[in-house]
């Protein structure tokens, strides 16, 4: 029995808490799970709507476009939508059932309500708190950590929900224990019958909105640029998928995506690649799978020490992520993904984030290309070395040196994106 075995489960766990189902982009749909929230206690309709968010909120809501809204954007048509006709229940898909009609109320409540946007100075990157006033008083709605995480609600002074770890920013399931040589373990290992459904959703989700971006226009087009080259090879196509799938989904597309470290963006970014590629080579299903839960598993590794906001872009984690699945599909065992990893990240792991909006696409493709260019070096016997920038020996190690550039020594960078965003100083 592998020293990894005992693992089994939590990797497992972790890969059905993070792969779940979202509608729009996860920031601006944070807040309207918040706002929702935030009605659901009120006894009366409200008069007057606050909104406060963290920067990274702020920058990751203010250019993209919010489902079922008629291709409004912003914080406040998030919010608003949310409270006209979100559905709590369904959290991140709580805006997924808006009606021809709540469109239109959606029209009067933003003429009507007035709602103020405040900058909130939090040490949490991801950050909100909604409050309604009413005729019977406030009511507050606290969102930290992860976009569904409540962690305190209030009618006007009084608690009537806290959660006891309203300040951690760390996972419902530890993650510590996590290395790329357990994952790749783990997928050589794992009973498909546990994950097949969760994967099963992730294949149908992701490669229905990477069509429906193929299809139609949205954003700047960055998958129907990419499919219009003089280029038929594989890894064109691979960027194209994986980039129409975020045109759709930061311009308003309607349909859901399985998200990855509660990101669509890195969601997609993960599977689609792998999913194509495997259909292009004709891999068996079974096959498929396990390169999924490399791709997915590795993404996660990456993200948990950067935290779920940063200034440091989440698609280059997802990026990476693909190409170790991609090279998993080929026959790659640890060492050739161990390899790809740091090949990969150590080209690209300065990408900054500078919020949601059509771009993301475009990194998405760049992102993609770098993992499938730490792959091809592997293949000829070549290596980024000890010693040369961030790399350093060990694949862990070097996932630790991301982990603190991206986290700490983005800091000050975080914040002079946002106050270039946003004119807050």
């Amino acid at each position: 029995m592998s020293e990894h075995s005992i693992y089994y489960e939590q990797y497992t766990n972790i890969l059905k808490n993070e792969l779940v189902p979202a509608m729009g982009c996860t920031e601006p749909i944070a807040i309207a799970y918040c706002a929702a929230k935030a009605r659901s206690i009120c006894s009366c309709p409200c008069t007057k709507v606050i909104v406060e968010a963290s920067g990274n909120i702020i920058k990751n809501v203010k250019s993209v476009t919010v489902p079922n809204t008629n291709g409004l954007k912003g914080i406040e048509a998030a919010a608003a939508v949310g409270i006209v006709a979100g559905d709590p229940e369904k959290k991140l898909e709580v805006i997924s059932s808006v009606s021809d009609a709540q469109k239109e109320d959606l029209k009067s409540f933003l003429k009507s309500i007035p709602i103020e946007v405040r900058y909130l100075r939090s040490q949490i990157p991801l950050d909100i708190i909604i409050t309604l006033e009413t005729a019977d008083g406030s009511n507050s709605v606290r969102i930290a950590g992860s976009h569904d995480h409540i962690i305190w609600m209030k009618h006007d002074d009084q608690l009537i929900y806290e959660d006891l770890n309203q300040e951690e920013e760390a996972p419902v399931i530890d993650t510590a224990f996590m290395s790329v040589e357990g994952i790749v373990d783990y997928a050589v290992h794992c009973d498909l019958e546990s994950v097949k459904p969760t994967l099963n959703r992730q294949i149908e989700y992701n490669m229905a909105i990477a069509k429906c971006g193929l299809e139609h226009n949205y954003g700047a087009n960055i998958g129907k640029v990419l499919m219009a080259r003089k280029d038929s090879s594989l890894l064109n196509k691979i960027k194209a998928y994986a980039a129409a799938g975020s045109d759709a989904r930061m311009s308003g597309c309607e349909l859901p995506v399985i998200i990855n470290s509660g990101s669509g963006n890195q969601g997609m970014t993960a599977s689609i690649p792998v999913i194509v590629w495997a259909n292009e080579k004709q891999s068996d299903k079974d096959t498929l799978y396990r390169a999924l839960l490399v791709s997915n598993l590795i993404t996660i590794h990456l993200k948990q020490g950067i935290g779920k906001l940063s200034a440091y872009c989440g698609v280059v984690s997802a990026g990476v992520g693909a190409a170790c699945g991609i090279c998993f599909l080929q026959g790659g065992d640890l060492h050739a993904i161990a390899h790809t990893l740091v090949n990969a990240i150590a080209m690209i792991s300065g990408t900054v984030c500078d919020g949601a909006k059509a771009s993301c696409a475009a990194k998405i493709a760049s992102a993609v290309e770098a993992g499938l260019l730490g792959y091809e070096m592997y293949l000829n016997g070549q290596q980024f070395k000890d010693g040369e920038g961030i790399v350093t020996k060990g694949v862990e190690n070097t996932i630790r040196n991301i982990s603190l550039l991206a986290k700490q020594g983005m800091q000050q960078t975080d914040k002079e994106i946002i106050e270039i965003m946003t004119g807050c100083c």
